[in-house]
């Protein structure tokens, strides 16, 4: 486990969520809670939605770049390097639409790796006549050191998470990705489990892609996502040709002025609709309360979280990854008793995430020590334990 150093751990926030006395919710993995300024935007929003004739032309684009900015704050990037995109299966398809790969070379993923990102680089092999190289771990190898082992120069792009989505288990980027530059690969991170929970800088890390999903560890709302795009990929192909991608769309007037330009840097490649007026306030007020707390900080405090929680674990015998991030983890339960084990914890309202062979674990700033102790009390009565 990691988690920044000199960083001061962050007071309980569980009254800015939602979240009734009595549930323990363990399962921001999966969907994250709304925050109640979220809440109080979003239903705004949709007032003001309803009563169109408040929108105005700034209205269209405003949110739309204040998101990129408090984004591209988070991963060390400029608003300019951020396209607005609705899922990490768009961010995949821009990034396979703006590499290649030859005959005889391979696109490296790991084994048991979130399957929209499995979907898109099979496409792209399947087109290129590239192979797709599954990285696999032997006993007691860290993923950082499977992924060393099997990188050569015979891999066209290297397609990885910060922690495995299944278990929390950490990738060491800094290493892998100067493993990729010195091999020529191009460089694909899916961050949707890591930015807004654990410290991630595309400055250090120089990726080609980076995509994250909205709606688990930055707060927000569905359909809301993010991908940076490397200053070198930001003359690329988008997916679509929408209109507000264009120079000067801002100029309603001049819509019909047809363009070839794009706007500045990665903004082609966002998605139409991106305007988003209902759910865009939602977006911003959770990047504004992450922002306020901090990553480093907001990774420190559910470093001790996770801890406590991997500790007992450890105590009952149940193993959990080492290294992992410092926000979620994965408990190993005894074969053919996870589907089990989580209805048991969901009865008890505790709820949970079953990935791979994991019981996931991922709280948040709302997680109190009596939720803690409400999940390993449910632990034991499922396990048949004293």
């Amino acid at each position: 486990m990691t988690s920044p150093v000199g960083s001061e751990p962050l007071p309980n926030a569980r009254e800015l969520f939602d979240i009734p006395d009595g549930i323990a919710y363990f399962n921001t993995a999966s969907v994250a809670p709304t925050l109640r300024t979220g809440l109080v935007a979003g239903e705004a929003a949709l007032l003001k939605r309803a009563q169109p004739w408040r929108l105005l032309g700034p209205d269209w684009f405003s949110g739309a770049e204040r998101r990129r900015e408090l984004f591209g704050e988070l991963i060390g990037a400029g608003a300019g390097d951020i396209a607005l995109v609705p899922a990490t299966s768009y961010g995949f398809a821009v990034a396979a639409a703006n590499l290649t790969a030859r005959a005889g070379e391979r696109i490296l993923v790991l084994d048991g790796e979130y399957p929209s990102g499995i979907y898109t680089w099979w496409r792209l092999a399947e087109r290129t006549g590239a192979s797709m190289l599954t990285v696999r771990r032997e006993p007691g190898q860290t993923w950082t050191e499977a992924v060393l082992d099997a990188l050569d120069e015979s891999v066209a792009v290297v397609s990885v998470p910060r922690v495995h989505w299944t278990d929390g288990a950490l990738l060491d980027l800094d290493r892998i990705a100067g493993a990729a530059r010195d091999a020529g690969a191009a460089l694909v991170i899916d961050a949707s489990q890591s930015v807004g929970a654990i410290p991630i800088d595309v400055r250090t890390l120089k990726p080609d892609f980076l995509v994250s999903v909205g709606y688990k560890w930055l707060l927000g709302p569905f359909g809301l996502g993010y991908l940076y795009v490397a200053p070198a990929r930001q003359e690329g192909r988008p997916l679509e040709e929408n209109w507000i991608v264009r120079k000067d769309s801002d100029d309603f007037g001049r819509l019909v002025e047809y363009r070839t330009e794009y706007q500045s840097g990665a903004r082609r490649f966002d998605v139409g609709a991106r305007t988003a007026f209902e759910l865009t306030p939602m977006a911003l007020a959770a990047l504004e309360q992450l922002s306020a707390w901090t990553v480093p900080r907001i990774a420190v405090t559910l470093a001790a979280t996770t801890a406590r929680i991997a500790s007992a674990a450890r105590e009952r015998g149940l193993p959990v990854p080492a290294p992992r991030g410092p926000h979620m983890l994965g408990i190993t339960v005894p074969d053919g008793l996870q589907r089990s084990v989580v209805t048991a914890l969901e009865e008890a309202n505790v709820f949970v995430g079953a990935r791979g062979s994991a019981i996931r674990i991922s709280p948040h700033l709302h997680t109190t020590g009596a939720d803690i102790e409400q999940l390993l009390t449910a632990l034991d009565a499922a396990l048949n334990r004293p």
